[in-house]
């Protein structure tokens, strides 16, 4: 598109923003082929789409859009609400390119009770509406198969599908099935059990899916004591048998408080690209109905926008006529008779506090489910945490520790573990035998090993790492910094993993004076970070190891003048170790070494042993 393209279609625009009424509405944007490209609501559309085109715009993805929009449409509405209802019926049609998109990550199971004569209550995930009327859906599958197992104890509600008719009942057709004999089903097929107790029990199924329990409870109460006082007591043990599961079933669900009846809560979880709004309906004290839907962002939606849109197609969804809306924060958003409230204590925060622990455990589910399907996406985002506990100027992509290992001084030896991506790189790892230290002086063997690590890395030109973990707490730390900042003038960040009394691993230190990072015990990223520590702990001890055998080893064969390493390493492949060397005869030594190398090692034991 050439410039004078541009300013025509902007001149075109601007005209018909012009024109546009103070008045509340939806507006839709179109692109260069008529296709709707972009639907919101306004409380006034001439203010709302006229933001559009003022130049301090800044936000980039909406400067996008707004090059794309060919042609403006608008439809005016009485009130607020009806622009929100408006918008998501729009949205839902067209499936707009720049809108927030509607993720159902699945077909959630809902529970159908069919419009037969003798109705069936099974599960299902195919909704059609003539068939019978539908609760749920149900996000999470063990909930439902609760209610269910109650409501078959209850009422056993038939399994078979015959179509049963009141005619072929009359007339016998069908016969009882297995469900009959072992108590699950009450026969009504066969005119066992009659048809307006069946529907009875229906009714108050369809109750129990409702969440109106405590009704329920209540009619069994009072139906037990009529039955005891009219001294009916074989009928009366039966409904006092089924009051009392259902009544363990209530005080297993959640209950909040008998007084709340009949309220709605949402509450929005998002990060930079999603958001998951979390919608509970509260019943007689009961919840319900939990369930959790997620929004893919496309132009830096606010969470005000998001939770007015999840609110409008949640209550569609699930048919709802609460008259209260329990919400996080305040919304701009007005719904003919509904009251909004933002509790700040009490039974109603705690509800909200539990929508939001839903919110946040699905948002971790779904993430979950993404690393499985692409495992860098979970070593991406421990290095971005690590990044913001930090504060780092970029993310830790190649993390370096060290430590050292000596027993007394002697062997002294240290090791230096690569993680890329929060991964191992083994190919980078590195050992160091200390040169310049005598006895057991850690910090200076630290010294020694960091700036002969780095000094190296910076001659050879090679890639210096984004962090530096000393394996302990401000003394390496402080240590690792006099190297790195005044000797070798680098600004590697540098953070410690200090130890407790137990000489266990339970805080991070970063920056100087040292500070503890807030950072929890049993978190993925403290995971990485200590099995960091156990790795570079590992690959220092099993090098001192290997030195520490192979002097023990070999120390006695390399003092014995005459004979060099070539004999040496020849005799211990041969005996395997020095203890079979000094108990072999004379010939055995002379057909691996030879006979003069096998005198000079035969007389240095036997001399010695004398």
């Amino acid at each position: 598109m050439t410039k004078e393209e541009n300013e025509r279609r902007l001149t075109y625009l601007k005209g018909i923003v012009s024109r546009l009424p103070e008045k509340p509405g939806s507006y839709q944007f179109y692109d260069d082929t008529h296709t709707i490209i972009y639907v919101g609501k306004a409380k006034n559309l001439k203010a709302r789409v006229s933001s559009y085109f003022h130049t301090e715009v800044d936000r980039f993805k909406t400067k996008v859009l707004v090059s794309k929009i060919h042609d403006i449409s608008y439809t005016v509405v009485n009130t607020e609400e009806d622009a929100l209802l408006l918008e998501n019926s729009l949205i839902k049609k067209y499936n707009p390119k720049y809108n927030v998109l509607l993720k159902d990550g699945k077909t959630y199971p809902s529970i159908c009770v069919t419009n037969e004569f003798y109705p069936r209550i099974f599960k299902t995930r195919t909704i059609n509406k003539k068939a019978g009327t539908y609760f749920g859906p149900y996000s999470h599958v063990s909930t439902m198969y609760a209610v269910l197992d109650i409501i078959k104890a209850l009422y056993r509600p038939r399994t078979c599908r015959f179509p049963i008719t009141k005619e072929g009942v009359e007339c016998g057709k069908y016969k009882v099935c297995l469900d009959y004999h072992i108590k699950r089903c009450g026969g009504p097929c066969e005119g066992k059990q009659s048809y307006e107790d069946y529907q009875r029990n229906i009714q108050q199924a369809k109750e129990i899916l409702k969440g109106n329990t405590r009704q329920i409870l209540r009619a069994m109460k009072d139906e037990m004591m009529l039955l005891a006082e009219e001294l009916r007591f074989e009928e009366a043990e039966e409904i006092k048998q089924k009051y009392i599961a259902l009544e363990k079933f209530v005080s297993t669900s959640e209950v909040v408080s008998h007084t709340i009846n009949n309220v709605d809560v949402v509450s929005i979880t998002s990060d930079e690209k999603m958001a998951y709004i979390n919608y509970i309906h509260v019943s007689n004290g009961s919840i319900n109905q939990s369930f959790t839907i997620e929004y893919k962002k496309k132009l830096s939606e606010t969470d005000d926008e998001l939770l007015q849109l999840g609110i409008i197609e949640l209550r569609e969804r699930f048919h709802s006529q609460s008259k209260e809306i329990i919400v996080p924060q305040e919304i701009d958003m007005e719904l003919e008779g509904v009251t909004f409230t933002i509790p700040q204590r009490g039974d109603k925060k705690k509800l909200l506090d539990l929508s939001v622990m839903n919110g946040k455990q699905y948002q971790f589910d779904r993430l979950k489910q993404a690393e499985k399907l692409n495992p860098e996406q979970k070593q991406v985002r421990l290095m971005k945490e690590l990044q913001e506990k930090l504060h780092l100027p970029t993310l830790p992509y190649q993390i370096e520790c060290f430590d050292n290992s000596n027993i007394s001084g002697t062997d002294a030896v240290a090791a230096c573990v690569v993680f890329k991506k929060m991964k191992p790189s083994k190919k980078d790892y590195k050992r160091f035998n200390i040169k310049t230290v005598e006895g057991p002086d850690d910090y200076a063997s630290m010294k020694e090993v960091v700036y002969r690590r780095y000094k190296r890395l910076i001659d050879e030109n090679q890639p210096l790492p984004d962090l530096i973990i000393a394996d302990g707490g401000k003394g390496q730390m402080e240590v690792i910094r006099e190297v790195i900042q005044d000797e070798l003038n680098l600004g590697i960040p540098i953070a410690g993993l200090a130890k407790n009394d137990r000489h266990r691993t339970n805080e991070l230190l970063y920056g100087f004076p040292p500070l503890s990072i807030a950072l929890k015990t049993d978190s993925e990223l403290f995971h990485v970070l200590t099995r960091l520590q156990d790795e570079v702990h590992r690959f220092a001890i099993t090098f001192h190891r290997e030195k520490r055998s192979k002097h023990a080893l070999s120390s006695e064969l390399d003092s014995i003048q005459g004979v060099g390493p070539k004999t040496r390493d020849a005799l211990l492949n041969a005996l395997k170790s020095v203890k079979k060397i000094k108990e072999a005869e004379l010939d055995e030594l002379s057909k691996v070494i030879g006979a003069a190398k096998a005198q000079i090692i035969y007389a240095h034991f036997h001399q010695k042993e004398g």
